[in-house]
């Protein structure tokens, strides 16, 4: 990639963030994809769910290119936070697809598009719903990347898995052992900092 290349390079970042999201779910149960483990019900399954819709809405919607994907979790009339987990009927393969199926469809209104090309976000409001293809990618990796993120320490909450993606974990030490000790100086500097016993 190069500057002359600005479409790839947004498709590079826009994918691995994609890439890294799904790795998340490797070798966990389904229980344990779809576990909420903070106050707010932040869950690996859901992450992707919504990371589908975000895609198909502004890669996709915006841009007068709709997908038909049925997402009752984003009508109107849906529970509020509908697309931040998957109900018990809606499985990890179901939910996988349509993150597939949300990428080739971005990934074909990327190619078809020049990026100054305006759309209208549907759910912004009129007059201030005006966005240029390329404001729509940055949008959707900045999302992506956040999520892969909130997936990062749910997994890590999980079983300890860590790392930034399969085959580039990005990881200090593999060891177990410096891990503990780190952390313990953590704490450490934490307490005194804080003045606490």
């Amino acid at each position: 990639m190069n500057a002359s290349e600005p479409k790839a390079d947004l498709h590079f970042y826009l994918q691995s963030a994609r890439d890294a999201l799904l790795w998340k779910l490797e070798g966990l149960s389904e229980y344990d994809i779809r576990r909420p483990l903070t106050p707010t019900g932040t869950n690996l399954l859901g992450l992707v769910k919504h990371v589908a819709s975000v895609e198909l809405g502004y890669l996709g919607d915006t841009f007068g290119r709709p997908s038909g994907e049925p997402m009752p979790w984003v009508e109107e009339s849906a529970e509020l936070n509908a697309d931040m987990w998957a109900t018990a009927d809606e499985s990890r393969e179901f939910i996988v697809e349509l993150y597939r199926r949300a990428w080739a469809h971005a990934d074909a209104t990327i190619d078809a598009l020049p990026l100054d090309t305006v759309g209208k976000v549907p759910w912004w409001p009129d007059g201030r719903d005006e966005v240029t293809l390329n404001h729509a990618v940055v949008r959707v990796i900045a999302d992506t990347h956040r999520h892969a993120g909130h997936a990062d320490i749910i997994r890590e909450l999980l079983d300890g898995a860590s790392g930034m993606s399969k085959g580039n974990d990005s990881m200090a030490s593999d060891d177990p052992a410096w891990w503990e000790d780190y952390r313990g100086r953590v704490e450490r500097a934490a307490r005194e900092a804080g003045h606490e016993a």
